[in-house]
């Protein structure tokens, strides 16, 4: 029998996997956009903000490169708000 869980513990897990995935990306250079954007931003999220970064995050890493580079349009399925979110707030951190 599972040990039950409380709602905190639970989006508590959410939120360190989310951590974690943002770090272990595939590539180096996805990992260095989402790896400080989730430290930044995962504590202070609910779980429908936690279910649409986890979307995002659903991406290839190259797709999600060249949208974060901007060498391709965003497509009409991604969440382009959050996504523009995450670029900004990366521009902010590497001072473009």
């Amino acid at each position: 029998m599972a040990v039950p869980e409380t709602a905190g513990e639970h989006i508590a897990m959410r939120r360190k996997r989310l951590r974690y995935r943002a770090w272990h990306r595939g590539t180096r250079e996805m990992d260095l956009v989402l790896g400080p954007f989730a430290d930044a931003h995962v504590e202070s999220y609910d779980s429908p903000a936690l279910d649409r970064l986890e979307a995002l995050m659903d991406e290839p890493d190259t797709d999600l490169l060249k949208w974060v580079m901007g060498q391709e349009p965003v497509p009409s399925h991604v969440d382009a708000e959050l996504l523009a979110f995450v670029i900004a707030d990366h521009q902010k951190r590497v001072g473009q």
